[in-house]
């Protein structure tokens, strides 16, 4: 990346724009903390799940830490359950299930321009 950074920045929760993810509709609503709109490698923010079960198969490495309520996570593996104050590592290529009633997760992602990466 060879954009210049934004600099340090103050990110309150109650300024945040929570908007639906398109794949999910209502199930998941998306807020930005940083991204590589900003310069950084390192993309950020929080979510909120409700009656969620969304499939993916992770294109970055991804790191969950739930707030509020609980998050499953199926892979193939088997579910990785997080509480309140838990987080779940998923390496990039990890085909998953996200499921939650009610929940309010951070999630940190690497890299932020994954999108941006991928084949068409």
């Amino acid at each position: 990346m060879s954009q210049t950074k934004s600099p340090a920045s103050l990110v309150k929760f109650t300024d945040l724009e929570f908007t639906p993810r398109a794949e999910g509709g209502d199930q998941a609503q998306l807020a930005n903390i940083c991204s590589s709109a900003d310069g950084s490698e390192l993309g950020c923010g929080m979510a909120r799940l409700h009656q969620a079960r969304l499939e993916w198969t992770v294109k970055y490495d991804e790191v969950l830490h739930v707030i509020e309520g609980q998050v499953r996570v199926h892979t193939p593996d088997g579910v990785l359950t997080a509480n309140s104050r838990d987080s779940i590592w998923l390496p990039s290529g990890t085909p998953l299930v996200y499921e939650a009633d009610d929940a309010l997760v951070f999630f940190a992602i690497h890299p932020a321009n994954w999108a941006e990466t991928q084949p068409d």
